[in-house]
């Protein structure tokens, strides 16, 4: 039992096909993509340098592959490559090139923009300060040195009673008596 599965899981593993792998048509090259594997069959269209395909199969001198456009077919077998050609790493850095210094353009706006705004900023928090500082020292002066008003105004009263006391005693009449009777 465990040998006929181990049997059917081989036989399962060569059927799938192979993994396909992606590669790109050499440098400045023109190729026709072909119904089979060889110059007798039917041309079904032409790739260029910097196609992208992706590998179905190796055979004896020529490689089957599949295209986006096309579908599948086969090339002759050592025009393709791992890697992009330079001509489309180069269209990708440009690229990449366009994009960061749109991007560096843009950032060095908004930091002109920040930086404004900070100078702003800093200009409102220094008069925002010199008011704290106003306000604290008119509220020390009010808490602690205003208060001698308050105690000439007490002591004023004070004396105004003492005074208002002595005048009333002295004019009322009556006579003064000892205090302590014996």
């Amino acid at each position: 039992m465990v040998r006929a599965l181990l049997s059917a899981l081989a036989l399962l593993a060569l059927a799938l096909p192979a993994q396909s792998e992606t590669a790109w048509v050499k440098d400045e090259l023109r190729l026709n993509l072909r119904t089979g594997p060889g110059t007798q069959f039917r041309i079904k269209g032409a790739i260029g340098t910097g196609d992208k395909l992706q590998v179905l199969e190796r055979g004896d001198g020529w490689t089957k592959v599949s295209t986006p456009d096309l579908g599948q077919g086969w090339i002759p077998a050592g025009f393709l490559q791992s890697q992009p050609p330079a001509g489309v790493r180069l269209a990708q850095v440009e690229a990449q090139t366009a994009e960061f210094r749109s991007q560096y353009e843009s950032i060095t706006a908004r930091t002109s923009a920040l930086e404004a705004e900070n100078a702003t900023l800093s200009e409102n928090d220094a008069s925002q300060r010199q008011q704290i500082e106003q306000l604290t020292r008119e509220n020390f002066e009010l808490r602690a040195g205003a208060r001698w008003p308050e105690w000439i105004t007490g002591a004023g009263i004070l004396l105004a009673g003492m005074l208002m006391g002595a005048i009333v005693h002295s004019v009322s009449g009556r006579r003064q008596r000892p205090r302590i009777r014996l």
